[in-house]
């Protein structure tokens, strides 16, 4: 029984997960929007008549933030604050049937792959014609820019070909209009992703096609900065640093994945490379583009990891010092090759592993942090949070990565998405304090 009038057509989507995720709830909202669906995202409203739920699928937190989710929105269905739950995304597409089977009051899942059946169920028409037309969900002078789909790399512990299924490039002329599409919007920044980048083309034009497609999208008028996201380290496209170096726009910045360094847990990991190429491929990247941010994510507590294996990363770590790092406890997923695995590393000990980890980057990341005390650095301004404006240099991106702080004052007046000079003036582990210039 509904307890409130509810908007006929008013759609509520609640993205879970990783940037590319948020890609495909853009793309969702560009067609529901030209379908004249009043669509938000993540609203905390209460009177959409539909909640789409973008899931996440990747690691067991991830799973389980996505069925708590979609159990929070099936109780306000029940309780008449919506008609209508559908669900989408990675989770979807992995567990569907399981889904069905244990909630059955949403009224409907979809896979990674079934925008156009998800749009057929609402009553609403794939309007082919809109093809890379988004909402954005950034701020506007920024947006996630996905390249390609799904991923061919034979990783054992990954579940992501399940959910995304076999690799796909988007066309560079296609990828060329989009950019052109956002720069036309005031997007000034375009952050690229995909499964792996490295492998864009292959399937298109039977060569890795990463730097042609780079230089094409440098070439957008209004786009002052190109950012690479999750860069695979074997065969990767050392062309592509020639290029970053050619264009101004393309940022000095490359996240690229290595999840370890131990020959051991490479070979069972299946990475296709050894400790010794992984160190040559680094030092080669910072050779040849002195300066650049090099990021890139680890896993922690993977089967068989033993405490050798772990003061080996963390010797390398301390070695190599990254400008940027993450790192991941080890989720043993169901149906990839390292299930087949005993799980052997206790929780507790990934997590110390972990922990250890991040303590020493945040000591290298202090110590490069001092290193930019009374330099001056191009600055994006994202946002303004209490007394300070927050931005991001061209070694940054948003969300995971350092920050810029300007104090605000009378006689400061900036307005997201410019860009300033900034010299810094303090420095600590994360976030760099500075003044206009």
């Amino acid at each position: 029984m509904k307890t409130k009038t509810l908007k006929k057509n008013k759609v509520n989507v609640v993205t879970l997960g990783c940037s590319k995720n948020l890609v495909d709830s853009e793309v969702l909202m560009g067609q529901l929007k030209a379908n004249k669906f009043e669509v938000e995202h993540e609203s905390e409203d209460t009177d959409h008549q539909i909640v789409i739920i973008n899931t996440c699928g990747f690691v067991d937190n991830a799973k389980q933030e996505s069925i708590d989710t979609i159990l929070r929105y099936v109780d306000a269905k029940n309780a008449g604050e919506v008609e209508k739950v559908y669900v989408t995304g990675c989770l979807s597409e992995r567990y569907k049937a399981d889904l069905e089977k244990e909630i059955p009051d949403v009224d409907a899942y979809f896979g990674t792959r079934e925008l156009p059946r998800l749009l057929k169920t609402l009553k609403a028409d794939y309007k082919h014609e809109l093809v890379g037309e988004r909402l954005l969900t950034t701020p506007n002078h920024y947006a996630y820019f996905k390249i390609s789909e799904g991923c061919d790399r034979p990783c054992s512990f990954c579940a992501i070909p399940l959910m995304r299924g076999g690799h796909i490039s988007v066309p560079i002329e296609e990828l060329v209009s989009r950019a052109k599409s956002l720069a036309s919007k005031g997007t000034r920044e375009l952050l690229l992703i995909a499964q792996d980048l490295t492998y864009y083309g292959l399937d298109l034009y039977k060569k890795r096609e990463l730097a042609k497609l780079l230089e094409a999208v440098a070439n957008v008028e209004g786009v002052d900065w190109i950012r690479l996201h999750y860069a695979f380290p074997s065969g990767f496209p050392m062309e592509v640093l020639d290029v970053m170096k050619k264009y101004d726009n393309v940022c000095k910045y490359l996240d690229m994945p290595l999840q370890h360094i131990s020959d051991n847990m490479l070979k069972s990991m299946r990475r296709g490379i050894t400790k010794q190429k992984t160190i040559d491929i680094v030092n080669e990247i910072r050779d040849k583009v002195p300066g650049i941010a090099l990021r890139t994510t680890l896993i922690a507590g993977y089967p068989g990891e033993t405490e050798k294996d772990h003061e080996e990363m963390l010797k390398w770590v301390e070695e190599t010092k990254f400008e940027r790092l993450g790192i991941f406890t080890y989720s043993h997923e169901e149906n990839t090759h390292a299930h087949l695995l005993k799980d052997d590393v206790s929780e507790k000990v990934k997590k110390q592993r972990a922990d250890a980890v991040m303590k020493l980057q945040q000591e290298i990341s202090y110590n490069l942090n001092q290193e930019k005390i009374g330099k001056t650095y191009k600055t994006l301004i994202d946002r303004k949070e209490g007394t300070y404006y927050i931005g991001r240099s061209e070694f940054d991106s948003p969300d995971v990565d350092n920050e810029v702080l300007v104090k605000a004052s009378d006689d400061i007046h900036l307005r997201l998405g410019d860009f300033v000079n900034v010299k810094i003036n303090e420095a600590n582990d994360f976030d760099l304090f500075g003044e206009l210039i």
